[in-house]
């Protein structure tokens, strides 16, 4: 026997993808609803490459109870508003925004490092998806904290568009048109030019001068992982459709070496380690999109700190940032909680 499962903000860049890993994974549904907006209600979206086609039933209207699982994918607002009531009628929700991360009552989850979390949904019947840049990064920390403990990282993050939405895909695609044509490219989304160009800044300023996408990072990390690590963040956004990059030095507790890491990770879950010391002999965004795994390259070790790594990482973040790490994590509350199909 399988699930009832509905997808909210079905119609959107990780809707979509949520769509195809359930497909792809063979999550066991019974049942499967697109939910949207009310401006994309009947509009038809694909289950994976199925050839299923479901009607989008708008949000306003639709009625929780007797699903099983609800996975958001629209929005804080939207799960402001809506995920409290899929909750108290019985359906357990799965979280992609940033609304419910820094909840005490909500457990945050990336399975491949602390699954064990899963138990705390009942307080609220409610599951948090961490941020991309987070959740790639502590599938890349976890195994190594386990073997050295970690004191101490330093990030920054290479990020693409698409962690903006379709806008910002858009926006890209847009303004590298208009610079080949003679055209000035103009800002909409971003806060200044994205195509061949870089911006130090994703989400807004806080009163420290960090942004609030760095903060996550920081806050979600001490909560997914450990809260004694120390983490600085720098996040950029780059002209990259799909796949976040991110270059992590890392400082432990312990003596570790680059090929004792380099083992560690190998064999680590959700890991593929890419690592030849040669031209090319590493993993760039290009090369990542469509796969589930989070891909390390460039490990070796840092002479400026005692007992330092630096890695580079590399994911989807529509995929492990998002729609596969949600996935993943009903398929792990149907294993441990849920226990029906």
């Amino acid at each position: 026997m399988g699930y009832k499962v509905a997808v909210v903000g079905a119609t959107g860049n990780v809707g979509r993808e949520v769509m195809q890993v359930l497909a792809e994974r063979e999550f066991p549904c019974d049942e499967i609803a697109a939910i949207a907006s009310s401006r994309s209600q009947g509009t038809e979206v694909e289950f994976g490459d199925t050839g299923k086609m479901l009607k989008c039933k708008n949000i306003e209207h639709f009625d929780f109870t007797g699903w099983d699982i609800a996975l958001f994918a629209a929005g804080g607002e939207v799960s402001k508003t809506y995920a409290p009531k899929a909750a108290k009628a019985g359906c357990v929700v799965i979280d992609n925004s940033s609304h419910y991360r820094m909840d005490p009552d909500v457990p945050l989850i990336v399975p491949e490092v602390n699954p064990d979390a899963i138990s705390g949904y009942s307080k609220k019947n409610i599951i948090a998806n961490p941020n991309c840049s987070t959740a790639q990064m502590v599938v890349a920390l976890k195994p190594l904290h386990d073997v050295a403990t970690i004191k101490r990282v330093v990030v920054s993050t290479y990020q693409s568009v698409s962690g903006a939405g379709k806008a910002g895909m858009d926006e890209l695609f847009e303004q590298s048109r208009a610079i080949f044509v003679g055209d000035s490219p103009e800002p909409a989304k971003f806060q200044k030019q994205i195509a061949f160009n870089v911006i130090p800044q994703i989400d807004v300023f806080l009163d420290d001068g960090s942004t609030k996408e760095e903060w996550k990072m920081v806050v979600e990390t001490k909560k997914i992982l450990d809260p004694k690590i120390k983490l600085s963040a720098t996040c950029v956004r780059v002209p990259v459709f799909v796949g976040h990059s991110e270059a992590i030095s890392i400082e432990f507790e312990n003596e570790i070496s680059a090929e004792h890491a380099q083992d560690i990770l190998r064999e680590a879950p959700g890991i593929m380690l890419i690592d030849k010391r040669e031209d090319g002999g590493y993993v760039t965004p290009v090369e990542c999109v469509g796969d589930s795994a989070t891909f390390i390259s460039r490990v070796r070790e840092d002479p400026t700190v005692d007992n330092g790594l630096t890695l580079w990482c590399v994911s989807d973040n529509l995929r492990k940032g998002a729609a596969l790490n949600a996935v993943q994590i009903a398929e792990l509350l149907g294993r441990e909680c849920l226990k029906k199909g």
